[in-house]
């Protein structure tokens, strides 16, 4: 299970921005000055930095920012711990998120506040994204367009949400909790899918991030088998309870999908225990 927030004191209108990093000296000094470029943002905010257990010098460069930039330091608890530990670190009623290997345009942080000010009612809002690709950029496919408004369903089949590109009102966390720290990958995803069982997602179709990918070191790159992990998320959100009818519904229905495609993937490699595996969690999805 997720675990919940910790209270912190805070201080109203601020927003806390969390960068989580590990070994990227060089990357992550370029985000928090994406960050503190946001020169048209007149409001209160703070940067937290939380360091991973780097050993390439990271925390001698962000020093060199001085009081700027709160630094916390992990001894490699993963990235979930780390936007964890920033959360419960931090003073803002908003929280905004940048892996450390993206950047934000100028702009990003005045846009989003000016629409939670002008839409009360939305929890959480992502802008549009530039995607670079060993330094070219590439057209998403149709199929990766950001979804707004009611959306669970199309948050099942894939990742459509950005960390880099959200902000999220603070007091959403004490009601779906945290990221969860056992996920080794799609733990994002895993968020996503609570969030958008009971609430609409906000987008600014406008791109003011850039996903910078391709790198050593990209977690979605050195992580196998990505649905493997959708998976076990599915399945603790349907055992949790909190889906209705059609939620439930949508939901087996990309449970099986990806089930049956994991398993025969796994069977092919010969990974006969995954494979069983996912064929248990196959026929129980077809039994309910």
């Amino acid at each position: 299970m997720q675990p919940r927030p910790l209270s912190c004191p805070r201080t109203h209108t601020m927003t806390s921005v969390i960068i989580p990093t590990f070994n990227r000296r060089e990357m992550v000094v370029e985000a928090v000055r994406s960050v503190l470029g946001q020169k048209d943002f007149h409001g209160d905010y703070e940067v937290i930095v939380v360091d991973d257990g780097s050993t390439d010098g990271t925390a001698e460069a962000i020093a060199g920012f001085g009081e700027k930039i709160r630094y916390l330091r992990l001894e490699c608890a993963g990235v979930s711990a780390a936007r964890n530990r920033g959360i419960a670190e931090s003073r803002g009623d908003y929280i905004a998120f940048l892996d450390s290997d993206d950047l934000w345009l100028p702009g990003k942080l005045s846009a989003q506040m000016r629409y939670f000010s002008d839409n009360p009612g939305m929890k959480l809002c992502q802008t549009e994204e530039i995607w670079v690709r060993c330094g070219r950029r590439l057209n998403p496919r149709k199929y990766h367009q950001k979804p707004q408004g009611h959306c669970f369903d199309l948050l099942l089949e894939r990742c459509l949400v950005s960390p880099s590109a959200v902000v999220i009102r603070r007091a959403l966390f004490d009601e779906v909790g945290l990221f969860d720290e056992s996920m080794p990958a799609c733990e994002d995803y895993d968020l996503w899918l609570r969030i958008g069982t009971r609430y609409p997602l906000g987008l600014i179709e406008k791109a003011f991030i850039i996903k910078r990918g391709g790198h050593p070191g990209q977690l979605s790159a050195i992580t196998p088998a990505l649905d493997k992990y959708r998976i076990r998320s599915i399945s603790n959100l349907l055992g949790s309870g909190a889906l209705s009818e059609v939620q439930t519904a949508a939901a087996l229905k990309v449970l099986r999908q990806k089930c049956r495609i994991y398993a025969t993937g796994c069977r092919k490699r010969g990974n006969t225990s995954e494979a069983e595996n996912m064929e248990a969690i196959l026929r129980g999805a077809e039994e309910r």
